[in-house]
């Protein structure tokens, strides 16, 4: 059977629904400079309260999923390639900021949307 990107499209977003525990070592927002040709991910504590929800270590509140926050990012990382991204958070960071292996997939996968966004002119939105 060969799968048809609708096909992919259609598990891709049944998967984007499932519930995922937050990463106590922070999360990222990730987009893309044009005019720089760069994928960037901000990255940005956090503490994770008993229920699982993602609480500022500044203000002890509740992180909000979506909306604007403002917050100041821990580091700003900039790469011209998925790959190069990768290397830097996960080989030349230390102490590495992402403790969750479900979230270093993650990442990784949206790091490879963002590289093709970049390439192709398309938009880019983070899942």
């Amino acid at each position: 059977m060969n799968l048809k990107f609708e096909d992919i499209t259609t598990i891709d977003e049944k998967l984007s629904k499932r519930h995922i525990d937050l990463d106590p070592g922070g999360y990222f927002i990730i987009f893309i400079d044009r005019e720089a040709s760069l994928i960037c991910a901000k990255h940005f504590t956090n503490i994770i309260d008993d229920r699982g929800l993602a609480i500022d270590p500044e203000t002890g509140k509740p992180i909000p999923a979506k909306g604007k926050v403002e917050r100041q990012e821990t580091k700003i990382f900039t790469a011209r390639t998925a790959k190069e991204m990768c290397v830097k958070i996960f080989e030349e960071t230390y102490p590495c900021p992402v403790t969750m292996l479900d979230h270093a997939a993650y990442l990784g996968r949206e790091f490879l949307r963002a590289e093709t966004a970049l390439l192709t002119g398309k938009e880019y939105i983070q899942d």
